[in-house]
């Protein structure tokens, strides 16, 4: 059973400068991108993504909501092997603005340049519904609501 409470993630995510968000296509087939990660919010299972409405990632959201993300931290002292998460979890689109508001960091500004009045952005919201992790001498799950 696992030893890592979802505190403990939190920490050793914020860390991780970017993740791989997969959905599955029209065709069945799984697309599979990378989304910048916000260490500068504490993850408590939800997580934050910033996109394009017209990106092929909204259609696949829009038909199969289930999504998964998968994280890789950087190795540690003496070898020790990295920190690996993977979350399945429902993903949802939001279009607020206030929302965007309480989500921005200045380094999204390289993709978003107006900030969030930029036309045609939209947040991908992910709740995890299960995590499992491995850091080279544990791995487990940890329980999400």
């Amino acid at each position: 059973m696992s030893n890592m409470t979802l505190k403990d993630l939190a920490k050793a995510m914020g860390k991780i400068d970017f993740t791989m968000l997969t959905t599955r296509t029209d065709g069945g087939r799984f697309a599979t991108r990378p989304m910048s990660n916000n260490g500068e919010v504490e993850y408590d299972g939800d997580s934050f993504y910033f996109s394009w409405d017209s990106a092929r990632t909204l259609s696949d959201i829009a038909r199969d909501p289930q999504v998964a993300l998968s994280f890789q931290g950087s190795a540690g002292l003496l070898g020790k092997p990295p920190p690996f998460v993977a979350v399945q979890g429902t993903a949802r689109i939001i279009r607020d603005k206030q929302a965007f508001a309480d989500h921005w960091t200045a380094d999204l500004e390289r993709w978003f340049p107006q900030g969030i009045d930029t036309d045609g952005m939209v947040m991908i919201h992910v709740h995890a519904d299960r995590i499992h992790y491995w850091d080279g001498s544990d791995e487990g799950e940890i329980p999400v609501s």
